[in-house]
């Protein structure tokens, strides 16, 4: 075997290690021409008035910009401090100039992974390129000659709304303008009353120059997938030209969990830019792994990914490439024994499957940095939830998405990017859907955390409303094209034609997937959960979740409800006379008893932490009825997970990132150990407990009644064992053994209790691992002297907060503007003190001492610490 040349360390990806006896400089120095390089800094931009600059010799010499790639005009404009995200310009409806200068000599390849969205790309004065759609990936080969100067124009979308492609069937009124339908952009920014009009304009995605080198690396297409318990790997890592006979002769081997398989060279297929002869390109292979460890969400198991690598020549003179980690899983859709359902089944095992609909990290960037990403992914995982879905309304995610969902085991529904129109269904469209899909499909082919792929949203379900039958509702798009496309790029992934589909009505909440806002924009009782029969609510409850004090004062500025800073952040359906602060409020006064009109302006705080409230409470019964024994839904994702603009939005998590009330509740209902209490009216209170884990636990379940939340009026214990996989539904009744209205459903006389608590133990340790509580009657009028007390205490981890009450204290919430509590927003059981971590805001609080106070809504006062 012939010794390697020393250009492979190019080969070595940035951050990985190589086993070579060429220094790290040298090696630094060809990794960096070999792997494709990021045109990331020097950029500058311009707007022009539509059409004003035919070519970049039209260009003006002033107005220009900094700017970062990736990015967008609107995050040019916000680095230079020019954007009001309010109130920002139509960027959609200008033109947009990008320019770098380039220098070298030689054959190049250009790749642009998203320009949003009807671009050009010229070098001088040659136009190399035109594109139409923000969503596909170009390559480009050009020959540089010397120093020259790189160009992207973004044009204005008035003339191709104004085209006309063909006559729609049905408009909605989400979308301003309807005739965006014709256009392959996301719909952020152009849905009045969800989010800021901030449209995205520029290269959104990266732009890279492939490398020159002999050993320049093109592309790394991975597979995996399952084999009765044995795990293939497959691989083609392709070149951009074709390799010298010294390094074909080499050895090359595919590495994965401790088992190496020997690797092949072929001919690889010719891209843009390379001879239609091109051959000796590419490495292939596959490797099969005996009883893998598999990848799980994160609920059910540990979602183990295994490291993959190529090595080529020896281990003493030969090059590693790492090549990241992938995961083993199969994802199976359980329909049900009527065949109506929806539900997924993970490695066979059943999933139900919570979490929240995703927006975006940063609507500006439509990115987010990779600390806000991964800020998000982290709280997604504390609060117990198991999947997100990238609605139509938004885009195709990012590699770094799918990495951090791969590693916190979070399961990805991603829509194609579609909603609510009737789209065109002529050939050249469908040619741009179909590059679209392939190539989403081929860069997070070897994602295990993508379980499920939808055609788009509430597509079938506009035409349905507006009154057309099945058979005009048809669009071969989502039946026909992307099922294809899918079947042949992700078969191991299920494929949906739309959300919600299912039933006479693609809305119907008992079949198939659902958009579930009874209770919530319908404003149903909370027994509607029950009644509606929710197989899979692929969205649900909606609310304008009020953020903490500390973002209202510093993002939105006010802390009033009728401020209209506070309205204009209020989501609204577009034609809707009402509001989801409406919403909200019908709850307070059906489930508190409150006026909220009165009481926001009578006591502006108390209306807040009751609104906060109200929400943590339906949030908590809803799921804790859809994860109850016998319950016929597979699943639910609250829309949405994180806001847009700084106020009562939809998310459970603010703008800044800080948790919602909202979101605590989630975090106290969606462990993998719970236990939930389900009202049965005369039947009782049924305690429901819950282990997706696969191990029998033995635990010990604890139910007491507290009459004016101090005093014991019934009380039983149990030790218990928890089977693997297994959900036990026990009357309360039965564990008694005697009368006791727990539900107050006779009402023989004044009720004998005010709160009924269920904690789930661990019988080893006494550790809680859950608890839950039932409240016959909850209503918010009475406010009491509850004995609470918070002390700070330090640790080896930073602050934590010591509370503890004499009187049962509902919904604790932790206020201090330098820290934030993780864990808020709960009930607390008398006599049993709590320790709360408090993680501060910004680095600059971490060396401050925790100064705030501690509220109850059923507290008189607020109790201070420092």
């Amino acid at each position: 075997m012939r010794a390697l040349p020393n250009d492979l360390l190019a080969l070595v990806p940035q951050g990985a290690s190589a086993t070579s006896t060429t220094s790290a400089h040298t090696g630094d120095a060809l990794r960096a021409s070999c792997w494709p390089q990021p045109l990331t800094h020097g950029w500058q931009c311009v707007t022009t008035k539509p059409g004003a600059c035919a070519t970049p010799a039209d260009l003006p010499e002033a107005g220009w910009l900094p700017a970062h790639v990736p990015g967008t005009v609107a995050s040019a404009w916000r680095a230079a401090g020019l954007l009001d995200i309010e109130r920002a310009p139509a960027f959609a409806f200008d033109d947009h100039w990008y320019r770098l200068r380039l220098a070298g000599r030689g054959a190049q390849r250009l790749r642009l992974h998203g320009l949003a969205t009807l671009a050009e790309v010229w070098l001088d004065g040659e136009r190399l390129l035109t594109s139409d759609s923000m969503f596909v990936t170009h390559d480009i080969a050009f020959e540089l000659h010397e120093d020259a100067t790189l160009a992207l124009c973004f044009r204005s979308l008035g003339p191709a709304l104004g085209a006309r492609r063909s006559r729609a069937r049905w408009r909605p009124r989400l979308v301003t303008p309807p005739t965006l339908r014709n256009v392959r952009t996301t719909l952020l920014g152009y849905m009045p009353g969800w989010c800021p009009q901030v449209q995205p304009v520029g290269p959104w995605r990266a732009i890279e120059l492939l490398g020159n080198a002999p050993f320049a690396i093109d592309r790394v297409d991975i597979k995996t997938r399952l084999d009765g318990d044995d795990g293939i790997v497959t691989l083609a890592l392709t070149f951009v030209h074709p390799q010298a006979d010294d390094a074909i002769e080499a050895r090359a081997s595919l590495m994965c969990a401790g088992i190496e398989a020997p690797l092949r060279w072929c001919a690889g297929r010719p891209h843009v830019g390379t001879p239609a002869d091109a051959s000796k390109r590419t490495l292939t292979g596959s490797l099969r792994i005996p009883k893998v460890e598999r990848w799980w969400p994160h609920t059910h198991g540990a979602p183990k990914l295994h490291a993959l690598a190529v090595r080529i020549g020896d281990i003493q003179i030969g090059m590693q490439i790492e090549l990241g980690r992938v995961g083993f899983r199969t994802i199976d859709v359980a329909r049900g024994d009527d065949g109506e359902g929806f539900a997924l089944k993970v490695n066979g095992v059943p999933v139900f499957c919570r979490g929240a609909c995703w927006t975006s990290a940063d609507l500006v960037t439509l990115a987010g940095t990779p600390q806000q990403l991964a800020q998000a992914f982290a709280l997604v995982r504390d609060a117990g939830m198991n999947m997100l879905r990238v609605g139509g309304t938004m885009v195709f995610e990012s590699d770094a998405f799918y990495r951090l969902a791969d590693e916190h085991g979070i399961l990805i529904w991603q829509d194609f990017p579609f909603a609510n129109f009737d789209y065109p269904n002529d050939d050249a469209f469908a040619a741009t859907v179909a590059r679209e899909a392939t190539q989403f499909l081929a860069r997070t082919r070897h994602a295990a955390s993508l379980a499920v792929l939808c055609g788009g949203s509430e597509i079938d379900q506009q035409a349905a409303m507006f009154g057309l039958p099945t058979a005009q509702r048809a669009q071969p798009l989502f039946t026909e094209r992307l099922p294809a496309i899918v079947a042949s790029e992700r078969p191991d992934v299920p494929y949906v034609a739309h959300s919600p589909t299912g039933g006479a009505w693609p809305f119907s909440t008992r079949t198939g997937i659902t958009h579930y806002y009874g209770v919530g924009a319908y404003q149903r009782p909370l027994d509607d959960a029950r009644r509606a029969q929710v197989r899979f609510a692929a969205e649900c409850l909606a609310f304008a979740n009020v953020p903490d004090d500390a973002t209202l004062h510093d993002a939105l500025g006010t802390i009033h409800a009728h401020d209209p800073r506070w309205k204009n952040a209020v989501p609204r359906d577009p034609g809707a006379g009402w509001d989801f602060d409406d919403v909200r409020d019908h709850y307070l006064r059906t489930l508190y008893g409150v006026q909220p009109s009165r009481l926001r302006y009578e006591d502006p705080q108390h209306y807040l932490d009751l609104s906060r409230a109200v929400v943590a409470d339906l949030f908590a019964d809803v799921f804790g009825e859809w994860r109850r024994a016998g319950s016929p839904c597979g699943g639910g994702l609250v829309w949405q997970l994180q806001d847009l603009r700084a106020g009562a939005g939809w998310g459970v998590i603010d703008v800044t990132g800080r948790p919602k009330s909202a979101w605590h509740a989630l975090a106290d209902v969606l462990q993998p150990v719970q236990a939930v209490i389900t009202d049965e009216g005369l039947n009782g209170l049924d305690v429901h407990l819950i282990n997706e884990t696969d191990q029998t636990l033995g635990v010990q379940l604890d139910i007491v009644c507290l009459r004016d939340g101090t005093v014991s009026v019934a009380h039983v214990s149990r030790a218990l064992e928890l089977p693997a996989r297994r959900t036990e539904r026990i009357a309360a009744a039965d564990l008694l053994g005697q009368f006791f209205d727990f539900a107050h459903a006779y009402r023989f006389g004044p009720r004998a209790h005010d709160v009924t608590i269920v904690t789930l133990r661990d019988a080893k340790s006494g550790a809680v691992l859950s608890e839950a509580f039932h409240l016959p009657e909850r209503t918010a009028l009475a406010r009491h002297d509850l004995g609470l007390t918070a002390t700070p205490e330090a640790s080896s981890d930073g602050w934590q907060l010591v509370i503890e009450t004499r009187r049962f204290a509902r919904f604790v919430h932790i206020v201090d503007s330098h820290f934030r509590a993780r864990r808020d927003w709960f009930h607390l059981v008398p006599g049993q003190p709590v320790r709360v971590p408090l993680i501060p805001l910004h680095a600059s609080d971490t060396n401050r001492t925790p100064d705030g106070e501690v509220r109850a809504i059923n507290a008189m006062a607020a109790v201070y610490y420092r």
